[in-house]
């Protein structure tokens, strides 16, 4: 498993974290949630809720925080990496973050954490760190107060996320600490969309394509 953070391939369009940070304008949607319309045809979407590490002109980068990876355990994970943590340990969550580069590890954490230059500080609440790092910080006490290890990312080239939001693929909220890092997967969705005052029950399943 890799855990890289300089340069991201989606669709054959490279993505640069640090080259969309300086390009970010006030309508993008770093630090906010895309909460998947009931319509979404994609299943890898289905009921998913998504937090936006960064967006520009350039392209968008996510991580899906509500999906929790099948049998797989954040022990397992620093047993491949040859991390022996403490005994006392965290045992963090281990996230599906989406279907590019499912060997690609990244870490969505609160904002007391700093990784020298390899965090990409989001917002005032959030960062994304994707080195071993802060695997070793987490695993011997050091790490972030909050945080979450999600596989793989998801990812859109120029204009493309702004042509699903455009075609009701997606609604968008303020995302929430609680919310994000919350331990229960299953209701994160309702719980985003209750957080706009909408009830999945009002919502058109004709409403939105992806």
């Amino acid at each position: 498993m890799q855990f890289l953070i300089n340069t991201l391939e989606t669709g054959g369009v490279e993505v640069h974290l640090q080259d969309m940070e300086k390009t970010r304008v006030s309508d993008h949607l770093d630090g906010k949630l895309l909460i998947a319309m009931p319509a979404m045809r994609d299943p890898r979407f289905e009921r998913s809720v998504i937090f936006m590490c960064a967006h520009s002109d350039e392209g968008a980068m996510g991580l899906v925080v509500n999906k929790p990876a099948p049998d797989l355990e954040f022990k397992d994970l620093l047993e491949q990496l040859n991390i022996t943590p403490d005994k006392d340990a965290p045992q963090i969550r281990v996230h599906v973050g989406g279907p590019v580069e499912h060997g690609r590890g990244f870490v969505l954490h609160s904002a007391d954490y700093q990784a020298s230059d390899a965090t990409l500080r989001v917002n005032d609440r959030f960062g994304m760190t994707a080195t071993l790092e802060i695997l070793e910080d987490i695993s011997h006490g050091n790490g972030p107060e909050k945080c979450l290890l999600a596989l793989g990312y998801a990812g859109w080239g120029p204009g493309q996320l702004e042509s699903e939001l455009q075609a009701n693929g997606w609604l968008t909220a303020d995302a929430s600490p609680e919310l994000v890092f919350g331990d229960h997967d299953g209701d994160k969705w309702e719980a985003a969309l209750a957080s706009l005052g909408i009830s999945p029950s009002f919502l058109s399943g004709s409403g939105g394509t992806a």
